[in-house]
């Protein structure tokens, strides 16, 4: 059984040694300075050695140090190495793929068969309300609603959205509508939005978009959930707000109706996934075969 000093210690003296700077061995890995000479402190403890010459300042390596550095250096360096190949092995596996709950009811979970023989691509869908860190999990992709990307990682368009009136054909026969100010008298469903109020699908914005005063429309259902509302939607019980793109298979079936033009701008469908992921070739497969389905379906 091999007896060696606890990792942590010896991963704070390699990037120490390499920065030659205990600040910057704490940036890379997420550590404080005091925790990184804590750390290295106590390999010297367990060394009985001196690793660095403290003072005067900058640091420097001690002659013991030298003669360990460019070991741990190689060490790691071909512990690296192999995850990244073991990685890389693993592309067979299904790709694991985070969506809201909404999404992957709405849009994804019916398509699948499709993505498999069209795409050759099998799914791992993780439905989630609340976004994957994608740094510290075993997701590979993520699909996000957002106005733009943000600094960090690899966003791949998808689609853009709308939010637009939607009933059940029953509905609609039992109460025609003639123009936008007929909508507000239907029964009005809405559900809680996490994208900030100014972006908000609410009755009220659409009612000041439609031109119809600052009044505010009486809501008779409310719901948590996005699907929710479309299910009772579908269900005939009042006019809902929904994505164009979470509808548009409902739509396409007959089973909703659009009421109006007047609509609500959407954000748009992203996949994201970080920047050196090794399986971003299946991103973008992903991607172009989802941007391909909806323009199949609006034309």
């Amino acid at each position: 059984m091999r007896r060696l000093p606890p990792l942590h210690a010896l991963r704070a003296f390699e990037a120490a040694a390499r920065h030659l700077h205990f600040a910057r061995a704490a940036a890379e890995l997420h550590l404080t300075p005091t925790a990184i000479s804590h750390q290295i402190r106590q390999l010297e403890e367990i060394l009985e050695v001196k690793l660095f010459h403290r003072y005067p300042r900058p640091i420097r390596l001690s002659a013991e140090g030298e003669a360990l550095y460019p070991v741990l250096r190689e060490s790691f360096d071909r512990m690296a190495d192999a995850i990244s190949g073991i990685s890389e092995l693993q592309t067979d596996r299904p790709l694991t793929v985070s969506v809201t709950v909404a999404f992957a009811s709405l849009w994804l979970m019916r398509r699948l068969p499709a993505l498999r023989s069209e795409a050759g691509l099998n799914l791992k869908v993780e439905a989630d309300n609340q976004p994957v860190d994608l740094s510290g999990s075993a997701v590979d992709i993520a699909v996000r609603y957002a106005v733009q990307p943000e600094p960090e990682g690899e966003w791949l368009p998808l689609f853009q959205d709308r939010l637009i009136p939607l009933c059940a054909p029953d509905l609609l026969g039992r109460n025609p509508v003639r123009d936008d100010a007929a909508i507000l008298r239907l029964p009005l469903i809405e559900y809680r939005w996490s994208g900030g109020a100014e972006a908000s699908p609410s009755w009220q914005r659409w009612s000041r978009t439609a031109g119809l005063g600052k009044a505010v429309p009486k809501v008779t259902q409310h719901f948590s959930e996005e699907i929710n509302a479309m299910d009772s939607a579908l269900a005939g019980q009042g006019v809902v707000l929904a994505s164009s793109v979470l509808a548009g298979a409902a739509i396409a079936a007959g089973q909703l109706v659009r009421l109006s033009e007047t609509e609500l701008p959407g954000r748009t469908f992203w996949a994201v996934s970080r920047s050196d992921h090794p399986r971003l070739a299946e991103m973008e497969r992903f991607a172009s075969w989802a941007r391909a389905c909806h323009t199949k379906l609006h034309h």
